[in-house]
């Protein structure tokens, strides 16, 4: 019998990855993301009877649960909750931080990611699931210019220690996922579309890609139930830990 995979954010990056390893393996995949053309092509891509496309804004609460209750029955019953989506805004220091831009890391890593957790538990406890939550190395080593991205996946770290905690006896499982540099939209969209800010981040840096982490997502899902992957920090092997910075007058 085949398993059923939710990922948000499956338009692009480490979810549409993750959308296609799954389907490889013969899950039933459901993908979410605000843009409803890139999941009509992946639709057309691996097929109706393989993809369910549910196309809301995480940050919409009242989308999210009118997708969720109009379910088709053959991709009703949900084996894995994968939360991918979410962004990280600006570059700058703190001070010269945009708040709203910080509002909108808030909203959609962690308001949004906790919104669809906590309307998918029944579904998963009745399963005995499993959760995968995108941290990222930024909630363990600050650097500058992280600020609210790096609290706001500071607590997917800890909200994923917490879920394994309450839902110990549950038989779900809850794993953290913290990825360093991967090449992906995500810095075109944290500096807003800058080509030239992405180019000159990853040459030759030789960095992570979507499938890397998507074959990781995989081999977490695919353990033996008995087993539960707490939190896992990936890098590639040209990037490591920065010294201290010292401020001299």
């Amino acid at each position: 019998m085949s398993k059923t995979v939710l990922i948000t954010g499956a338009t692009a990056g480490f979810g549409l990855a993750a959308a296609r390893r799954f389907a490889a393996e013969g899950w039933k995949v459901i993908a979410t993301g605000r843009r409803s053309e890139r999941l009509a092509a992946l639709v057309e891509e691996l097929g109706a009877d393989v993809v369910h496309p549910l196309v809301f804004d995480i940050r919409d609460a009242a989308a999210i649960d009118a997708a969720l209750a109009d379910l088709p029955e053959a991709f009703g019953s949900i084996d894995l909750l994968i939360n991918n989506a979410g962004l990280a805004l600006g570059t700058g220091p703190a001070q010269e931080a945009d708040l709203g831009q910080w509002q909108q890391m808030v909203d959609t890593n962690i308001t949004g990611l906790m919104t669809i957790t906590h309307r998918m538990l029944p579904r998963l406890i009745e399963r005995a699931g499993a959760i995968i939550n995108i941290s990222s190395v930024a909630a363990n080593y600050p650097y500058r210019g992280g600020n609210a991205y790096g609290g706001t996946k500071a607590f997917v770290r800890q909200f994923s220690l917490g879920l394994r905690s309450d839902l110990h006896g549950t038989g779900v499982r809850v794993t953290s996922i913290e990825p360093g540099m991967a090449e992906t939209e995500f810095t075109l969209v944290r500096t807003g579309g800058d080509q030239g800010a992405s180019d000159s981040l990853y040459q030759g840096a030789n960095p992570m890609t979507a499938e890397d982490i998507a074959e990781t997502l995989y081999w977490v899902a695919s353990l033996p139930a008995h087993l539960n992957i707490n939190t896992l920090e990936l890098m590639p092997v040209s990037q490591s830990f920065a010294g201290f910075q010292v401020a001299r007058a």
